[in-house]
């Protein structure tokens, strides 16, 4: 598998009111599937926001794909896309096809192009007949697809998802899985469901801020079910 360019940490620290929050990080990830993984308040949402600019480190440096966290923020958003736990969060838009069409605008489409290229973009997907239906009629794992179209449309070269299956049924997270699994670009998911990094290339495991395991899901994994069972 070639190697991508990475996403790289280096002595990363960042305070949020008054507490640190991730202490003296360094990371560098280079693999095409990377997952995060820790308790609630280990550091894992702080960090990969750190990766387009919605966050900013106090010490340290962030290197996105070439990108200079600090000093080209405002390239970041067109480099790394993001998909929120709740796309209620994240939709803007009262139909399918005026949300996508804002996604290409802020590719850099003129408006009148943007709308026409909408329902064509949305055919690529297999989602043509979404177009006109309102935002508020879609399930919730159709809204969560249509993040990630939104999000695709922009050909970004790294895709974070934030706990992406946190309010979906089985079958909704596995059709949901199987399409992340065939994306080209590099993905960063943080996810409570531990099995869901089946087959990834790499697991991070976030506590207190600290990096305290990193390298095969497998590994990973198991150790961080042992340290949670140990806490029950």
């Amino acid at each position: 598998m070639p190697t991508l360019p990475s996403i790289l940490l280096e002595n990363v620290t960042l305070r949020r009111g008054g507490r640190v929050v991730l202490d003296a990080v360094s990371l560098d990830l280079s693999e095409r599937r990377v997952g995060l993984i820790g308790t609630n308040g280990s550091g894992k949402s702080s960090l990969v926001r750190l990766l387009n600019g919605l966050l900013s480190a106090d010490a340290g440096r962030v290197v996105v794909h070439g990108l200079d966290a600090r000093e080209q923020a405002g390239e970041l958003p067109g480099k790394v896309g993001f998909i929120f736990q709740n796309p209620d969060h994240q939709i803007i838009f009262p139909t399918v096809a005026e949300e996508v069409a804002f996604s290409l605008e802020q590719a850099g489409r003129p408006r009148r192009q943007a709308r026409e290229e909408a329902v064509p973009a949305l055919a690529r997907f297999g989602r043509a007949h979404w177009a006109e239906r309102p935002v508020h009629a879609l399930s919730e794992g159709e809204k969560q697809y249509l993040c990630i179209i939104a999000v695709l449309v922009m050909q970004p070269e790294v895709i974070v998802f934030d706990e992406p299956f946190s309010n979906l049924d089985l079958p909704t997270r596995r059709r949901l899985e199987a399409l992340i699994a065939t994306l080209p670009q590099q993905v960063v998911m943080i996810a409570h469901e531990l099995d869901a990094f089946a087959g990834y290339d790499r697991v991070v495991w976030l506590h207190e801020g600290r990096v305290r395991g990193d390298g095969a899901p497998d590994e990973v994994v198991g150790a961080y079910r042992a340290f949670a069972e140990g806490m029950a």
